[in-house]
């Protein structure tokens, strides 16, 4: 009995797991209610508190792994010794964008779901935590492409890169293409967009220095 009462009950966390992506990918996760993941996972409201304290432990759990696993990705690709750090930085946004578009129907909810601004050093939620580190592996690996840049500006160029790579994954987002071929195509031009991004980014320190 106890066992089938297990059983039972991870089927319902489960379940509404399983209802709370399908929602936060449909409606977006501001939008939805507890009421309403509820009635999707067929369960009762008060059952979600049971295994869940509330609708920010339910975006935790589905997505810190995925983030955690990226992170592992990008931090091994920044420490790899035979690139340059222009490869480097090419390297950890290709695998960014393999890994969004690869998750697409998750990633409104990965990256933007509840997100607080990435110079908030220390914020409240550990999914900010972790999303703010993927963002300072960026800058570090920009720094390195332009080590005269003031920090200042680092940050801004580094946001500048990041709303490159999210228009290119938004461009893309419920492609039909195999990801595969995708990828190969937009190889080339992305290459050529991060080259033109460091160029103007340090032709606009190199002007800054000058005044």
């Amino acid at each position: 009995m106890a066992r089938k009462q297990e059983q039972r009950s991870e089927e319902t966390r489960k379940s509404i797991l399983h209802a709370a992506g399908k929602l936060f990918r449909e409606q977006g996760y501001s939008n939805v209610t507890i009421r309403e993941i509820a009635k999707d996972a067929g369960c009762s409201h008060t059952a979600i508190y049971i295994y869940f304290n509330d609708k920010e432990t339910l975006l935790h759990e589905l997505a810190m792994p995925l983030l955690q696993e990226l992170k592992v990705n990008l931090e091994q690709l920044s420490l790899q010794a035979d690139l340059s750090s222009s490869e480097k930085l090419k390297a950890i946004s290709f695998e960014f964008i393999h890994f969004s578009l690869l998750n697409q129907s998750m990633y409104t909810t990965l990256i933007n779901a509840n997100a607080s601004r990435v110079d908030i050093k220390d914020p409240d939620l550990e999914i900010n935590k972790l999303r703010n580190a993927l963002f300072g592996l960026w800058m570090e690996v920009i720094q390195s492409s332009l080590p005269k840049t003031e920090s200042k500006d680092l940050l801004a160029f580094t946001r500048i890169f990041f709303y490159t790579i999210h228009g290119i994954v938004t461009t893309y987002l419920n492609h039909e293409e195999v990801l595969s071929e995708l990828l190969e195509r937009l190889s080339p031009t992305f290459d050529t967009a991060v080259d033109v991004l460091l160029l103007g980014f340090n032709e606009k320190s190199e002007l800054k220095r000058e005044k």
